[in-house]
């Protein structure tokens, strides 16, 4: 058997592995890659790896970086299935073709524009590729057996981070793999925490946070003391935020600040067509997280929602005091961009950052106070006051994942560490060896191993007993 790295190796974003064995070859989650434009420019190369034999897709979320390359996938001819749990189809019905509909704009406005490059300027993928990938898709029950093939089947274990998120388990010629996938946090305000995994033969677990914990402060009072001091100046306070998970986290804070009257009785608007859509999902999906349909009904009503393009541009013509809520959570695009040429260039105003910020993205610039961005090919200044507020984070820090590995009945005979920028998953490489004593390593893009053969037995189940350890096929895990 053998597994390579396609993405997500010594960088966060383009999550993509490529597991061969019992015949089949299987793509875990199919991403983009985001940040520095060496990384960009992996989406526009041909794949590394022959999509006609390609046998099947398992995804383990809907985040872009782990299912944004789909699109591509199918333009270039991919027919065969993608797996996910429903959570994570329905949000890919948003998010894919909010995605190709972006890109499509963003095109269109640079050829308008003319500042760009290459002439004319085209989409990665289109909204028809993204039409023709969601219908491969096939939604999975978390807890129960897929069979791929006579000698390989999967599970997809609740994994926490957003909605529809997993872990996922693989059972090939007697060999368990698990991907942690990206792992929430065991104490998430809305979604439950992640199930451990009780045994595999190979990990790969990812490291996001692999080098810090996060902070022990309050997220609603954060907030409330980033609203107060702006809105004192009768300044803005916007909020790039990612449309899954994040704003939903953002707007279930601002509706109980106000419902506790810690919050004045300003304006609040969600410029996301995405988000919105996402929001709505919460309802439908209530046995994912913490929330009850009221809860769930409040995020819907802490914002106004704005839907079309001349709406967005009546928020950006707005003074304060308000906030403002957009996409994207790293600043690589979306209508955010619109408002930060608005409002960077006032001291009065605020850009709160509430998530993880790659390397390369102007979230990232912002973050290491940059005095100026390039946005739609000019240098905007920002003279706005930047706060970072990290205990808002979906992704477990470095001890959540320990906890989380540590539930494993016996160490894997390897441990794959990757989904974090080099630093990041050099830091959780030690912390497992020098806490649980495991072999582990970071890999490398397209660095491809030969998973080993270990003894032929019935493994240790990884699911709780209660849960049942009968797999369809000749499988049993």
């Amino acid at each position: 058997m053998k597994l390579t790295f396609l993405g997500a190796a010594e960088t966060v974003t383009g999550s993509k592995y490529l597991l061969e064995g019992a015949g089949i070859r299987v793509l875990i989650d199919c991403g983009l890659f985001e940040g520095t434009k060496n990384l960009r420019l992996r989406n526009w190369a041909p794949p590394p790896f022959a999509i006609d034999k390609l046998d099947a897709v398992i995804l383990t979320h809907a985040h872009i970086d782990h299912s944004g390359y789909l699109p591509v996938l199918a333009r270039m001819g991919y027919r065969g299935p993608v797996y996910a749990t429903s959570g994570t189809v329905d949000l890919c019905g948003v998010m894919l073709r909010d995605s190709a509909k972006l890109q499509e704009e963003e095109a269109e406005f640079a050829n308008r524009h003319a500042y760009s490059k290459h002439h004319p300027a085209l989409p990665l993928y289109t909204l028809d590729d993204a039409e023709r990938v969601l219908k491969q898709l096939v939604p999975c029950e978390f807890n129960t057996p897929v069979t791929l093939a006579d000698q390989a089947c999967f599970r997809l274990l609740p994994a926490g981070h957003i909605l529809g998120a997993a872990s996922l388990v693989i059972y090939m010629n007697g060999k368990l793999v698990a991907f942690s996938g990206d792992l929430g946090r065991l104490s998430d305000p809305i979604m439950r925490e992640p199930m451990p995994i009780m045994h595999a033969d190979y990990l790969v677990v990812e490291s996001t946070y692999g080098d810090r914990l996060h902070a022990e402060s309050d997220p609603a009072a954060e907030l409330e003391a980033v609203f107060a001091r702006t809105f004192k100046h009768g300044g803005v306070v916007i909020i790039p935020s990612f449309a899954v998970g994040r704003t939903q986290t953002i707007l279930h804070y601002i509706a109980l600040l106000k419902e506790a009257g810690r919050m004045p009785n300003v304006p609040v608007f969600l410029d996301s067509p995405m988000a919105i859509a996402v929001t709505d999902l919460y309802r439908r999906h209530l046995r994912e997280h913490r929330l009850t349909l009221s809860q769930a009904d409040s995020i819907s009503k802490a914002a106004i929602m704005v839907q079309t393009v001349d709406q967005s541009k009546e928020v950006s013509g707005r003074r304060g005091p308000m906030v403002v809520i957009a996409g994207s959570g790293m600043l690589t695009g979306g209508r955010v961009l619109h408002h930060l040429k608005a409002f960077a260039p006032d001291s009065r105003n605020t850009i709160a950052l509430v998530g993880y910020q790659a390397a390369g993205t102007r979230g990232a610039a912002l973050e290491a106070h940059a005095p100026t961005l390039k946005i739609h090919g000019e240098y905007v200044p920002v003279r706005a006051k930047v706060e970072s507020i990290s205990s808002l984070s979906a992704h477990a820090d470095y001890r959540e994942t320990l906890k989380w590995l540590s539930s494993m009945s016996t160490p894997p005979e390897r441990t794959f560490i990757t989904h974090g920028e080099p630093a990041a998953a050099d830091a959780l490489r030690r912390r497992i060896a020098e806490e649980l004593h495991w072999p582990c390593e970071v890999p490398s893009y397209l660095e491809s191993v030969e998973l080993a053969d270990v003894p032929h037995r019935q493994p240790t189940s990884p699911l709780p007993a209660s849960v049942g350890s009968e797999c369809m096929g000749n499988c049993r895990f």
